[in-house]
């Protein structure tokens, strides 16, 4: 196997492990992670991550919800004690709290509540380059507090800043060798603006195929904003 300090990819993005595809996370960094209400999880990846050993994390992801028994899950992460922060619009289901919720309560791990509109839309600023954008939501709220405030067509609007990270975790149906993405489902609701958002774009993928393999009419997530690629059925 190819050392970390190397290139270890094997066929154009494709990396020969989730492990591999880690080189150059560290301590203190954000990672982005899909996935909605327990579908479409990078399960791979995440336990990639906390087989890697690196600490104080900050998760951005919809939340930690119950998933089928004997997969890795956001809430598993959590338990390892490798995260120190969470933003996310609802951490953990209100009945299955689970680690976040025990870490929470105990004080070891920080929570930013973000409105699920606006964690979107954070995301989408940071992938497209600008600072940030005033959006009405949470205007009046507490969301609201310590933020700028500015009047369009005479309601308030809410500076929120953009949102970028260092690692994004994506999960897919398919991708070409180049890095093109096809989704499937639950798959299209954030893998597309959290591709946009990182420094590094990791995708665990069902299938790769060589380059002019995809339908192009059904490719969502161009090749340019996917770094790396792995195979579900590896390690």
């Amino acid at each position: 196997m190819t050392s970390n300090t190397d290139n270890p990819a094997r066929q154009g993005k494709l990396y020969d492990s989730a492990t591999d595809a880690f080189h150059g996370l560290a301590d203190g960094m954000s990672v982005l992670i899909a996935g909605y209400a327990a579908c479409g999880l990078p399960h791979k990846l995440l336990q990639a991550l906390a087989d890697s050993g690196v600490g104080d994390l900050t998760l951005v992801c919809q939340g930690a919800w119950p998933h089928e028994d004997g997969v890795f899950g956001i809430n598993d992460l959590v338990a390892t004690g490798q995260v120190g922060k969470m933003i996310s619009p609802l951490p953990f289901h209100p009945e299955h709290g689970g680690a976040i919720k025990e870490k929470w309560e105990a004080g070891t791990l920080e929570l930013e509540i973000v409105p699920q509109g606006v964690l979107a839309e954070r995301l989408r600023a940071g992938g497209a380059g600008v600072g940030g954008v005033f959006i009405p939501t949470g205007a009046g709220t507490r969301f609201s507090e310590g933020k700028e405030i500015r009047q369009f067509d005479g309601r308030d609007h809410v500076l929120e800043v953009a949102l970028k990270a260092d690692f994004a975790l994506l999960r897919a149906q398919a991708a070409d060798q180049l890095g093109n993405m096809v989704y499937q489902g639950t798959g299209r609701n954030w893998n597309p603006t959290m591709a946009m958002a990182a420094a590094v774009t990791i995708a665990e993928v069902d299938q790769v195929h060589e380059p002019g393999g995809l339908d192009p009419e059904l490719v969502i997530t161009q090749a340019i904003f996917i770094d790396r690629l792995v195979l579900s059925g590896q390690g």
